[in-house]
């Protein structure tokens, strides 16, 4: 039978229950305080606060080893970073006029020679030395007329070209200063697949080459994912220049490759081993789209000290070569010739009384071993042959006819068809201090084609991209009157005006650009490279 009372009884027993239940589950969220905890606003109202969680979820001692690798990083990058610079340079080019006269009018035709263009480039690179060496890429600073190189910690200077090999695409450039950072160099024979390596450079550099200030000083951690790969860049970047060509031979391409992330404005900079020693010049990724897909690729440190070492010593590069053609040795030959393993460079031909004819190797010989030390390709023949000097006797490990022999050759220099590790002849000033590289005096025809109210002060013609005054917006098309408070008349006053500026000054330029409003005249403080 239907009891109301009962029924009311159990509806006010389920109400006080979800009520109670309701409350704990609130409680639990956070979303109830205590007595302690409660506050109340106007009216009384209860002013609720979140309760948040910030202890570790995982006990130190189960993440130790990780913990351990993490500190590593932060010790190695504090220790390697300061040795580490920006490179900014300036590479010419030749173009033909035309961007003033789309905008001013045709030229005249003393106008229509070909003038230097300059187009910002730049990387990375370390020091290697207290007084102010610093080793990078050749494809960083190559035909560069003018280089910049900013330290970790703010500091600029001049640097200048000690010496370039294209054939390893290492350069050695050399800055004014005592007391620098340095990197310390390791040995890039005792690198094994799967260790641990940090790459650290400046990938701000767009593909126009300049800078950005907010992708500087980065590092990068990853493992070597293998050693002694060839890509065939240098050889290719060899063909394409006409100087050059005769020298595609010598291209040594020998990387260490890596997953560490890697871009273009790093080329130069170190790949550093987990003891905080520099194994390779990071210097190429393979890539479809520009940016990184995880193929990296480093010059090996050992390679590239050597290289140093001429360079700094001679000015140019020593090679050493033996006078052989090989091919890589596949599993058909290693067959077919009696030899243990796949691996090994197979002579094709003799250069003519080469150091190798003259010690007694053969065509079809199969190189093993110089010195002892296996050789497991052609890349790697390479490198050990480049590692040594000229006129240095070495021990050459052949198989011929299903047995090991040792063969005793004294190495020669290889004639290089130019000599391309020789530093670059000094480039002629084509800009001045602040960067601009011509001004014309203003005559009625230029007042009119740029709707200028007087022929009064000088033109700025052509300025230096990413340069100093161009960074300031002095610019193509703007109109010079003064300099440090002298008035600027004709060319012979802005050349003047330059005479006693020294690097590190700022020259006061006030000049009228255009700007959408109009030709405006404004104050140029610029700050001259030191």
């Amino acid at each position: 039978m239907y009891d109301p009372l009962r029924a009311k009884a159990k509806v006010a027993l389920s109400v006080a229950v979800s009520f109670l239940a309701g409350l704990g589950l609130a409680s639990q969220f956070g979303f109830t305080e205590s007595a302690a905890s409660t506050s109340s606003g106007e009216g009384g109202s209860a002013r609720p606060t979140l309760t948040v969680q910030t202890g570790p979820r995982v006990s130190r001692e189960a993440v130790q080893p990780a913990l351990d690798l993490s500190e590593a990083f932060v010790n190695i990058a504090d220790a390697v970073t300061p040795a580490v610079v920006m490179i900014e340079a300036t590479r010419q080019r030749v173009r033909r006029p035309g961007r003033m006269e789309r905008f001013f009018g045709p030229p005249r035709d003393n106008q229509r020679d070909q003038v230097p263009d300059f187009v910002p480039v730049g990387g990375s690179g370390f020091i290697i030395s207290e007084d102010g060496y610093v080793m990078t890429n050749n494809h960083v600073v190559e035909n560069a007329a003018r280089i910049t190189v900013s330290l970790h910690d703010g500091r600029k200077f001049r640097a200048e070209v000690v010496g370039t090999d294209p054939t390893t695409d290492i350069a050695v450039i050399r800055i004014d200063g005592e007391g620098l950072p340095t990197a310390s160099l390791g040995s890039s024979a005792e690198v094994e697949v799967g260790e641990w390596v940090l790459a650290i450079g400046n990938p701000g550099f767009a593909r126009s080459g300049a800078p950005s200030p907010d992708l500087d000083y980065t590092v990068t951690a990853g493992i070597v994912s293998a050693l002694g790969r060839s890509l065939r860049l240098i050889n290719q970047s060899l063909r394409q220049d006409p100087e050059f060509t005769g020298n595609t031979g010598f291209a040594i391409e020998d990387f260490i490759q890596t997953d560490a992330v890697i871009n273009s404005g790093n080329s130069g900079g170190p790949l550093v081993n987990l003891r905080g020693q520099v194994i390779g010049i990071n210097a190429a990724i393979v890539t479809r789209t520009g940016g990184y897909q995880g193929y990296g690729f480093a010059i090996p440190i050992d390679l590239a000290h050597r290289v140093m070492e001429d360079l700094i010593a001679h000015g140019r590069v020593r090679r050493a070569y033996l006078g052989v053609s090989i091919d890589p040795v596949g599993e058909a030959d290693a067959e077919s010739l009696g030899l243990p393993d796949v691996s090994g460079a197979l002579i094709q031909t003799l250069t003519r009384d080469a150091p190798a004819q003259r010690a007694g190797l053969q065509k079809y010989d199969v190189i093993t071993a110089v010195d002892g030390e296996k050789v497991t390709s052609g890349n790697d023949l390479q490198h050990k042959i480049a590692l040594k000097a000229p006129g240095e006797p070495v021990t050459i490990t052949v198989y011929r006819d299903g047995l090991p022999r040792d063969i005793t050759a004294q190495l020669g220099e290889a004639e290089l068809t130019e000599d391309v590790a020789t530093a670059p002849p000094p480039t002629r000033e084509v800009a001045n201090q602040i960067g601009i590289v011509e001004v014309r005096d203003i005559d009625s025809r230029l007042a009119q084609d740029w709707q200028l109210g007087s022929t009064e002060g000088v033109a700025v013609w052509d300025a230096q991209p990413g340069s100093p005054a161009v960074q300031r917006g002095l610019t193509p098309g703007c109109v010079i009157h003064e300099v440090d408070g002298r008035p600027i008349q004709d060319r012979g006053d802005w050349e003047d005006a330059f005479d006693d500026v020294e690097d590190g000054d700022v020259v006061s330029v006030i000049a009228a650009c255009q700007a959408p409003d109009g030709r405006t005249e404004r104050m140029y403080n610029i700050r001259v490279p030191r």
